[in-house]
Protein backbone atom coordinates (compact mmCIF):
# COMPACT_ATOMS: atom_id res chain seq x y z
CA UNK A 1 0.00 0.00 0.00
CA UNK A 2 0.92 3.65 -0.83
CA UNK A 3 1.20 5.96 1.82
CA UNK A 4 0.52 9.97 1.60
CA UNK A 5 3.73 11.31 1.84
CA UNK A 6 2.90 14.66 3.95
CA UNK A 7 4.41 18.11 2.71
CA UNK A 8 5.78 20.87 4.40
CA UNK A 9 4.80 22.92 7.33
CA UNK A 10 2.53 19.44 8.53
CA UNK A 11 3.67 19.13 12.28
CA UNK A 12 4.61 15.68 12.19
CA UNK A 13 7.88 17.25 10.27
CA UNK A 14 9.51 18.96 13.17
CA UNK A 15 8.75 15.95 15.57
CA UNK A 16 11.49 13.84 17.03
CA UNK A 17 10.73 10.22 16.54
CA UNK A 18 9.86 7.75 19.34
CA UNK A 19 12.73 5.27 19.73
CA UNK A 20 11.54 1.66 17.96
CA UNK A 21 11.36 -1.28 20.47
CA UNK A 22 8.83 -3.34 18.99
CA UNK A 23 10.06 -5.17 16.09
CA UNK A 24 6.95 -6.89 15.00
CA UNK A 25 4.86 -7.61 11.97
CA UNK A 26 3.38 -3.85 12.37
CA UNK A 27 6.72 -2.56 12.17
CA UNK A 28 8.03 -4.95 8.98
CA UNK A 29 4.87 -3.73 7.10
CA UNK A 30 5.22 -0.31 7.64
CA UNK A 31 8.67 -0.15 6.43
CA UNK A 32 7.22 -2.33 3.49
CA UNK A 33 4.20 0.45 2.66
CA UNK A 34 7.19 3.02 3.47
CA UNK A 35 9.09 1.55 0.84
CA UNK A 36 6.78 1.04 -1.92
CA UNK A 37 5.58 5.13 -0.51
CA UNK A 38 9.45 5.87 -1.80
CA UNK A 39 9.56 4.19 -4.87
CA UNK A 40 6.16 5.83 -6.00
CA UNK A 41 7.53 8.73 -5.51
CA UNK A 42 10.61 8.28 -7.17
CA UNK A 43 12.55 8.94 -4.22
CA UNK A 44 16.03 7.55 -2.42
CA UNK A 45 15.02 8.17 1.22
CA UNK A 46 12.13 8.10 3.59
CA UNK A 47 11.43 8.66 7.04
CA UNK A 48 8.40 7.62 8.69
CA UNK A 49 7.53 11.36 9.89
CA UNK A 50 7.32 12.17 5.92
CA UNK A 51 4.19 9.75 6.22
CA UNK A 52 2.79 10.94 9.32
CA UNK A 53 4.60 8.78 11.82
CA UNK A 54 7.15 9.99 14.37
CA UNK A 55 9.17 6.59 14.94
CA UNK A 56 13.01 6.43 14.76
CA UNK A 57 12.61 4.67 11.51
CA UNK A 58 13.77 5.58 7.75
CA UNK A 59 15.23 4.04 4.97
CA UNK A 60 17.15 4.43 1.29
CA UNK A 61 17.14 3.12 -1.95
CA UNK A 62 20.71 4.19 -3.92
CA UNK A 63 20.41 1.58 -6.96
CA UNK A 64 19.08 4.39 -9.08
CA UNK A 65 21.61 6.99 -9.00
CA UNK A 66 25.47 6.80 -9.90
CA UNK A 67 27.28 4.38 -7.48
CA UNK A 68 30.13 7.89 -6.78
CA UNK A 69 29.96 6.84 -3.11
CA UNK A 70 31.42 4.07 -0.86
CA UNK A 71 30.32 1.84 1.70
CA UNK A 72 31.25 -0.97 3.94
CA UNK A 73 28.47 -2.87 6.25
CA UNK A 74 29.66 -4.66 9.10
CA UNK A 75 33.43 -4.57 7.69
CA UNK A 76 32.15 -6.27 4.29
CA UNK A 77 30.69 -4.67 0.78
CA UNK A 78 28.04 -6.21 -0.15
CA UNK A 79 26.20 -5.33 -3.37
CA UNK A 80 23.92 -3.08 -3.66
CA UNK A 81 21.13 -5.36 -4.80
CA UNK A 82 21.29 -6.91 -1.58
CA UNK A 83 21.15 -4.67 1.04
CA UNK A 84 18.87 -2.01 -0.99
CA UNK A 85 16.15 -1.20 0.11
CA UNK A 86 17.75 -0.49 3.50
CA UNK A 87 15.73 -0.07 6.31
CA UNK A 88 17.25 1.52 9.74
CA UNK A 89 15.77 1.21 12.78
CA UNK A 90 16.81 3.51 15.44
CA UNK A 91 19.89 5.10 13.57
CA UNK A 92 22.55 7.41 14.89
CA UNK A 93 24.80 9.12 12.67
CA UNK A 94 28.03 10.14 13.26
CA UNK A 95 29.68 12.52 11.70
CA UNK A 96 33.55 11.32 9.93
CA UNK A 97 36.01 13.65 9.15
CA UNK A 98 35.88 14.29 5.52
CA UNK A 99 35.46 17.36 3.27
CA UNK A 100 32.30 19.06 3.29
CA UNK A 101 30.27 19.63 -0.02
CA UNK A 102 27.81 21.56 -1.37
CA UNK A 103 25.03 20.11 -3.46
CA UNK A 104 21.68 20.24 -4.20
CA UNK A 105 18.76 18.49 -2.26
CA UNK A 106 15.45 18.07 -2.37
CA UNK A 107 12.62 16.13 -0.23
CA UNK A 108 9.59 14.37 -1.37
CA UNK A 109 7.91 16.34 1.50
CA UNK A 110 9.20 19.32 -0.56
CA UNK A 111 7.71 18.79 -4.20
CA UNK A 112 9.16 21.27 -6.56
CA UNK A 113 11.53 22.30 -4.49
CA UNK A 114 15.17 22.60 -4.26
CA UNK A 115 18.70 24.13 -2.82
CA UNK A 116 21.86 23.78 -1.84
CA UNK A 117 22.86 22.13 1.17
CA UNK A 118 26.40 21.28 3.00
CA UNK A 119 27.09 18.49 4.52
CA UNK A 120 29.84 16.45 5.58
CA UNK A 121 31.12 13.23 2.89
CA UNK A 122 31.92 10.71 5.27
CA UNK A 123 28.94 8.89 8.02
CA UNK A 124 29.48 6.16 10.36
CA UNK A 125 25.54 5.16 10.95
CA UNK A 126 24.91 2.48 13.55
CA UNK A 127 21.28 1.40 13.48
CA UNK A 128 19.25 -2.15 14.29
CA UNK A 129 17.37 -3.72 11.44
CA UNK A 130 13.57 -5.22 11.09
CA UNK A 131 14.67 -7.90 13.89
CA UNK A 132 16.54 -5.76 15.90
CA UNK A 133 19.79 -7.29 14.93
CA UNK A 134 22.85 -4.45 15.22
CA UNK A 135 24.94 -3.21 12.44
CA UNK A 136 27.41 -0.60 11.55
CA UNK A 137 27.79 1.06 7.83
CA UNK A 138 30.17 3.03 6.70
CA UNK A 139 29.59 5.38 3.97
CA UNK A 140 30.31 8.69 1.68
CA UNK A 141 28.86 10.77 -1.10
CA UNK A 142 25.32 10.70 -1.86
CA UNK A 143 25.00 7.74 0.47
CA UNK A 144 26.44 9.45 3.30
CA UNK A 145 24.02 12.48 2.33
CA UNK A 146 20.87 10.90 1.76
CA UNK A 147 21.40 8.88 5.50
CA UNK A 148 22.14 12.63 6.96
CA UNK A 149 18.96 14.26 5.23
CA UNK A 150 16.56 11.16 6.40
CA UNK A 151 18.00 11.23 9.90
CA UNK A 152 17.38 14.82 10.37
CA UNK A 153 13.91 14.15 9.43
CA UNK A 154 13.89 11.73 12.19
CA UNK A 155 14.78 14.35 14.94
CA UNK A 156 12.58 16.78 13.41
CA UNK A 157 15.30 18.63 11.19
CA UNK A 158 14.01 19.79 7.69
CA UNK A 159 16.65 20.03 5.20
CA UNK A 160 15.83 23.85 4.81
CA UNK A 161 17.04 24.12 8.26
CA UNK A 162 20.73 23.06 6.61
CA UNK A 163 20.71 26.24 3.71
CA UNK A 164 22.75 29.14 3.75
CA UNK A 165 20.56 31.82 4.36
CA UNK A 166 20.92 33.17 0.96
CA UNK A 167 20.29 29.99 -0.37
CA UNK A 168 16.69 29.64 2.01
CA UNK A 169 16.00 33.26 1.10
CA UNK A 170 15.95 32.95 -2.19
CA UNK A 171 13.02 29.67 -1.64
CA UNK A 172 10.91 31.67 0.80
CA UNK A 173 7.84 32.53 -1.47
CA UNK A 174 7.69 28.63 -2.89
CA UNK A 175 8.11 27.68 1.24
CA UNK A 176 4.97 29.91 1.60
CA UNK A 177 3.21 28.81 -0.98
CA UNK A 178 3.64 25.24 -0.32
CA UNK A 179 2.80 26.06 3.47
CA UNK A 180 -0.29 27.44 2.92
CA UNK A 181 -1.68 24.60 0.49
CA UNK A 182 -0.62 22.11 3.26
CA UNK A 183 -2.77 24.20 5.99
CA UNK A 184 -5.91 24.01 3.29
CA UNK A 185 -5.43 20.35 3.02
CA UNK A 186 -5.36 19.96 6.52
CA UNK A 187 -8.44 18.32 7.96
CA UNK A 188 -10.56 20.73 10.53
Amino acid sequence: MVLPIVHYNDPVLRKKGARVTAFDAALARLATEMTASMHAAEGIGLAAQQVGRALQLCLADLRSVKKEFAWALDGARPPLELIMPLVLVNPAVTLLPSDETVYEEGCLSFPGIRGDVARPDAVRVTYQDLQGGPHVLLCSGMFARCLQHEADHLNGVLFIDRMAKKVRAGLDDDLKALAKATREKAPA
